[in-house]
């Protein structure tokens, strides 16, 4: 990706922000709110249509049937109508796909074998979790995107969906992980891309990052412009 800009009327919200992501790696994007994080990814996953700027996602264009088949999508405000089974909800997404991983067996993988049944209202925040997880698994994806995973999470299942997302790298998955948790991308991101103000002001490991500072947090804020 090179020079992607993206505007709303005559605020420029990405602007020319480029990068490229390693397969096999856990690539974070960070920056305060309003930075253009879920705004790239959008562009990124074809959901939104850049203004400017060259985007190759898996060698072909974001938008087409053939890139989407290949990634799976996590995005920060998903949701299930409460009272939507969990066996339904896998079933409704395993039909878009013609490859597709065995659904009863990513539930057992992912920790809710013997909650096919239940509904997703009664699914504790964790749990939500790993379903939205295993949803976005259910076409073999080559690229996942993650995007803010953990908002609203109490800590442990902050620190469960942590687990999920290292074993996504595990299995050799790339993923590409949006987060505002300044801990969340140093535990779990190979590389860190920081956006502020719809720019790319840094690309590197967290290490990098952090060099000359006395640890993440105070490069992320003189990075941002608010230390």
């Amino acid at each position: 990706m090179a020079g992607l800009t993206k505007r709303y009327g005559g605020v420029t919200v990405v602007d020319g922000v480029g990068f490229e992501v390693s397969g096999g790696e856990v690539f974070g994007i960070v920056g305060p709110n309003g930075a253009g994080k879920t705004t790239t990814v959008e562009c990124l996953i074809g959901l939104r249509r850049a203004d400017a700027g060259v985007l190759t996602v898996l060698g072909g264009e974001p938008a087409s049937p053939a890139v989407r088949s290949r990634i799976g999508v996590q995005l920060q405000q998903a949701a299930l109508p409460d009272g939507m089974r969990v066996a339904e909800a896998m079933t409704l997404f395993a039909a878009a796909y013609r490859r597709r991983e065995p659904w009863r067996l990513l539930l057992e993988e992912w920790g809710l074998a013997g909650r096919e049944r239940a509904r997703f209202g009664s699914l504790s925040g964790g749990q939500r979790q790993r379903l939205f997880i295993a949803l976005a698994l259910i076409n073999e994806p080559e690229l996942v995107f993650l995007d803010e995973i953990t908002t609203g999470l109490d800590p442990e299942a902050r620190r469960e969906t942590w687990g999920l997302v290292r074993r996504l790298g595990e299995r050799g998955s790339t993923v590409v992980l949006v987060s505002h948790d300044l801990a969340e991308v140093a535990a779990l991101c190979d590389r860190v891309a920081v956006l502020a103000a719809g720019r790319l002001v840094a690309l590197g490991t967290p290490a990098d990052l952090a060099a000359g500072h006395a640890d993440l947090e105070s490069a992320y804020f003189q990075l941002t412009g608010r230390g």
